[in-house]
């Protein structure tokens, strides 16, 4: 009997597969990570014998060749996708062996990227699984504009006509396994679910029930903003990353956190919304540990720019170092634990800031303060309703466009409460008086602050 063991990595939106049989198994799209992937073969009590890469990925660094050097398997790559180290080439067709009567067969699937492949997971002759990367998603598919803008049109409808090819060569029973779609960007558009198949997707997903010159159309409107970092991923990934190092970085104390901060270096406090606003070291800024810290940090940060982390324990650090080593941000430079009497040194680099809800700032209004509402979502977001009179800035845009926030006290919002922590912090640290709004959009509405109901955002 064969299995599969999903590796997901929530925290960018993406899973990864072990499938094998009793001795041997296959190792789908790896994460940089891979003590998380040996340990899984290790209870399966498998040897990984194969490593594939549907694609190379835009989003996070692969530990795909690093895994292969470890283990002895052997790499499978595209053969198209260019790439400087050895691998094992993979064309259309190709079938390669993973353990007795298990095998795994190579379908060119191009959309996501133009050499993406899929590949269908056999036991005996019968088709009992397809891991389709970036190609057919949960409802949707992975975006085609990451390659080259000049391309995406023509991967769009690419995609359309992959979808087609997998739901005419595959029954509808088999078990589509996605890497992309639980939250991670590559995705064209976010769908409910954790599982599907062939024939699920035959019946909602839009490359499949719509007629391609319509579903280009509405897959290309509804394209969103591309995190920064996806820049550097695609070149990392084509290079060979290098091995991951995850040695705890340099202990940080007080005179060292305000001495990289006078240099203008990033000093990130990773602890709870809540407890950042009852008190922090004034310049720092405020990334969750839990969530997507790897996205809004790689995100917002200049590429390359040293940080120091700050977290209550060194578990949480730890945490956060494997995060970020994801998408290939290098070792932080310093990090101190404990809490911001530590790391501040003098009462006078110590601050705090408030929070509230929307009712509070409907509240607000009706006193007459005329507070400054800003608004971080993304301009998808936005366009689905909006408080009156709010200036829209996304987060991503917001710190090259601080000066653009009106004098007075700023109320931020975004959709939930976790990018409006993190701009109040941008705000907070250039010297403004600051308000995070810390509720969902939805309750904009019933304080009466939009004139519609918006649809909630994944």
């Amino acid at each position: 009997m064969f299995f599969v063991d999903t590796i997901e990595t929530a925290g960018l939106g993406n899973r990864s597969y072990l499938a094998g049989g009793q001795r041997s198994a296959v190792v789908v799209d790896p994460p940089r990570d891979i003590d998380r992937v040996i340990a899984a073969a290790a209870r399966r009590g498998v040897r990984i014998a194969l490593v594939v890469e549907t694609h190379l990925h835009n989003d996070y660094v692969t530990g795909g060749l690093e895994l292969a050097r470890v283990t002895g398997a052997r790499y499978l790559v595209p053969a198209t996708a260019r790439v400087a180290f050895a691998r094992v080439p993979v064309s259309d067709g190709d079938v390669t062996p993973v353990d007795d009567g298990l095998a795994l067969r190579a379908l060119a699937t191009p959309g996501h990227t133009p050499h993406h492949t899929s590949y269908v997971l056999a036991e005996k002759g019968r088709d009992v699984a397809v891991f389709t990367g970036g190609s057919l998603l949960i409802g949707s598919v992975g975006r085609p504009d990451l390659v080259e803008p000049r391309l995406t049109a023509e991967l769009a409808r690419a995609q359309h006509a992959s979808a087609h090819r997998l739901a005419d060569e595959l029954a509808d029973a088999v078990p589509v396994l996605p890497t992309h779609g639980f939250g991670s960007f590559c995705s064209s558009s976010q769908a409910e679910g954790s599982a599907t198949t062939i024939g699920d997707e035959r019946e909602r997903n839009d490359a499949l029930v719509k007629d391609v010159d319509t579903f280009v159309a509405d897959l290309l409107a509804a394209l969103d903003d591309v995190p920064a970092y996806y820049a550097h991923m695609g070149p990392a990934n084509a290079a060979g990353p290098a091995p991951l190092d995850l040695t705890p970085p340099d202990p940080a104390d007080a005179e060292e956190i305000a001495r990289r901060l006078a240099a203008g270096e990033w000093v990130v406090d990773l602890r709870s919304r809540v407890a950042f606003a009852e008190g922090h070291v004034a310049g720092s800024f405020n990334f969750e540990g839990e969530g997507l810290l790897a996205t809004y940090l790689a995100w917002l940060i200049p590429w390359g720019k040293p940080v120091t982390l700050l977290a209550s324990t060194a578990t949480d650090l730890a945490d956060a170092q494997r995060e970020l080593s994801r998408v290939g941000m290098s070792r932080p430079v310093a990090a101190a634990t404990g809490g911001p009497e530590d790391w501040a040194g003098t009462a006078t680099a110590l601050r705090s800031s408030h929070r509230s809800d929307f009712a509070g700032l409907a509240a607000a209004r009706e006193r007459g303060e005329d507070p400054v509402v800003l608004d971080v979502r993304r301009d998808s977001e936005h366009r689905t309703g909006a408080v009156t009179g709010a200036v829209h800035i996304p987060l991503h845009e917001l710190p090259k466009r601080l000066g653009e926030v009106p004098p007075g006290v700023v109320w931020v919002h975004c959709a939930g409460g976790t990018r409006a922590a993190i701009a109040a912090s941008m705000l907070d640290a250039a010297g403004r008086e600051v308000v995070a709004v810390d509720d969902g959009f939805g309750a904009a509405a019933q304080a009466g602050l939009c004139p519609t109901v918006p649809v909630p955002a994944p």
